[in-house]
Parts: C-alpha cells; structure tokens; sequence
C-alpha cells in the first residue's frame, strides 16, 4: 500500500440525505462540498441525492447538441445541467434514479489510477447490490454491470485536497422516454428497437423486486457497516453557497452549452 494513503476507516464519515432538491442544485453541492473536504472544513461524507425534477446530466467534456435532443428535453419537461466531472451523459427521473456522492480526501486514492480509485470507491455498493441478490461487478473504467445489463455509471474528479466520486443508478427506467431525449445509441438501437435500450440498463427494481427506499437503506447500511457513518445535515454555508454557485454558474445556459 502506498505510504501516504489513507483508509476509509481513517475517516469519520458522515451522511447526508436531504429532500429533494433540483439539479443545477445538486450539480453545485457536488462542487462546494468536495472543497469542503478539500479544505478539511467538513468530514470525508457520502450524500444520497433526491431529485427535485427529471433531469439530464451531462459530462464536463460532452457537447450538449451531441449528447441532447432540445426538443425532446422540453417537450418532456426534462432540465438539462453539465455537471464538474467527466463521463457520459445520465438521464434522470425522480422515482426511477438512485444517485449517490462520495466526497473523501485525496490520500484515499493516493498513488491510484482512475481505474483503481474507480473500483476502490465503488467496493462496497458492490457487496450491497450482492446482498440483495445481484451478481454485480464493477466495469472499467465506470460502470457497475451485472449478467443481465449495466446497472450504474460512475463518474470521478479530483479537486484540490479531495476526491469527488458519484454514481447514478438505474432503479428504474422509461426507455421510450429516455430514447426521445438522449441522441447517444440512437443509431446503435435504430434496427433493434426500443426494448433493446432497456436491456442495455437493466433497473434494480426488476433484479430486486424491492422499494427504491429499500434499496437504498441496503446501500447505506452496508456503508456503515463496512467503513462507519453517522448521520449529518447540510450547514447554512454549505447551502447559501451551493445556491449562488446553482444560480450563476450551473442554471447558466453558458455553462450547460459551453463547447469544452
């Protein structure tokens, strides 16, 4: 092991599950809360987000007339926002959606690639999908698959002092819809039809016949059972400035169609 690299036992880790919340929002506490740990003003934290709205979420690195359909988002009422990292784009529905932040200081990773700070972070909602009864594994170089279709994407960033690591995971999915929207796979899927887009991302709730809620306490409990957490909330400054940093920069037009 690398000298310098720390565990995650090393960490008195905290969990934040608010209510929902919208979008550009959540794309804002990703950045202010990983300079908060950057900066050592907050503990190593892992936040279950709840969606305010449907959204699409776009990589730091896509172009959004690539990646979205404009007319299909606004006809369907679907927000679009790019967020800090990098991957490809998620489409996102409330009740159908589990996605979760880790935000954790660099000597976690240090000495990593990507590939391996990939699987080391996404170890133990790996052993949480498995006691619910999936065979599921980690893919390079971000994603969760099991047998029967991928299950997540994962994607990282790593920003001064820390590590930004999040996941969005399929519990359910509208592949019509998400057809409509996402321009990514339409040629691949154009001879196969639409029920080939849903085996490409097959939804926890058919592989576990469970509640999203329950799914997602599986996922915490076996987060503080493997690594240890305790339950937090947002602060006041921590919301004041993701809201500011939501309204100039991540609710933007400039920011979301900017060509990287």
């Amino acid at each position: 092991m690398n000298a310098a690299r720390s565990t995650w036992r090393d960490h008195a880790w905290r969990l934040i599950h608010a209510d929902a919340q919208a979008p550009a929002l959540h794309m804002a506490l990703d950045e202010v809360l990983t300079d908060e740990v950057a900066a050592d003003r907050r503990p190593p934290t892992l936040r279950v987000w709840e969606w305010a709205g449907p959204a699409v979420v776009i990589g730091r690195f896509q172009s959004l007339r690539n990646e979205v359909d404009a007319d299909g988002a606004a006809r369907h009422g679907i927000e679009v926002v790019r967020r800090i990292t990098g991957g490809g784009a998620m489409f996102i529905e409330p009740g159908n959606t589990i996605t979760y932040s880790i935000y954790a200081p660099l000597s976690m990773v240090a000495g990593m690639s990507f590939q391996e700070a990939y699987a080391h972070m996404d170890a133990w909602v790996i052993e949480a999908l498995h006691a619910l009864g999936i065979d599921a594994r980690y893919q390079p170089l971000n994603d969760i698959t099991a047998p029967a279709g991928k299950i997540a994407g994962a994607a990282q960033a790593r920003r001064g002092g820390a590590v930004l690591h999040h996941v969005t995971m399929a519990y359910d999915i509208d592949a019509a819809k998400m057809m409509q929207v996402l321009r990514i796979g339409r040629e691949k899927l154009s001879d196969k039809g639409i029920a080939s887009a849903a085996k490409r991302v097959d939804p926890l709730r058919s592989q576990t016949g469970l509640p999203r809620e329950a799914v997602i306490a599986r996922m915490i409990d076996t987060f503080r059972h493997r690594h240890g957490l305790r339950a937090d909330a947002l602060r006041a400054g921590e919301i004041a400035r993701a809201e500011a940093l939501a309204a100039a920069k991540f609710a933007d037009p400039a920011w979301t169609g900017v060509v990287p």
